[in-house]
């Protein structure tokens, strides 16, 4: 008798041009991240990616996507809407930390404050998240997830498979370093 494996995979790539890409285009190894700014596990993992990051240096390119549980997390979809805002000022990745060090606040005026830390044109930027600019590029990436069998957060994929196992240090920098050859 044959068993079937079924194997998660990312169903849209990685691409320079849309993603939110830390590290090399040509790193060995990549770190998909679907997440939630308001989920507590997101949070955790949130020092782990950063560790791994850190360790693998160069050889590792992490990409972050949205994936905002509303139904349990009543900011998340918000908070992913301000990272996205925060984008088109070029400053994704200062607003990511910022949201995930402060994720016990993701309410508009702590928004608003956190785009002032970041020097954005908080008027631009109050404007687009009042109009729901950035919903569209928020609900891409929650599809993508669906589509790929993000079914919690955080669900990573590494070099386009999602990795089953363990988010701690150790276990997700084994798995990169196997993926990136060196393990």
């Amino acid at each position: 008798m044959t068993t079937t494996q079924w194997e998660a995979v990312l169903t849209m790539p990685v691409t320079e041009e849309r993603d939110h890409i830390q590290g090399p285009t040509n790193a060995p190894a990549t770190l998909v991240q679907y997440g939630d700014y308001e989920c507590p596990y997101c949070g955790a993992a949130y020092p782990i990616i950063k560790e791994v990051q850190a360790r693998m240096g160069e050889r590792l390119r992490f990409v972050f996507r949205n994936f905002p549980i509303s139904t349990s997390h009543p900011h998340a979809e918000q908070a992913a809407e301000a990272a996205e805002a925060a984008a088109a000022q070029g400053k994704f990745w200062p607003m990511h930390d910022l949201l995930y060090e402060n994720q016990r606040d993701l309410r508009d005026r702590s928004l608003h404050a956190y785009a002032e830390q970041l020097g954005l044109d908080v008027g631009l930027f109050d404007k687009e998240l009042a109009e729901h600019v950035h919903a569209g590029r928020v609900h891409e990436d929650f599809m993508s997830g669906v589509r790929s069998g993000v079914n919690g957060t955080p669900t990573f994929y590494i070099n386009g498979v999602r990795h089953d196992d363990s988010y701690d240090p150790e276990t997700l920098l084994a798995a990169l370093e196997r993926a990136a050859g060196t393990g």
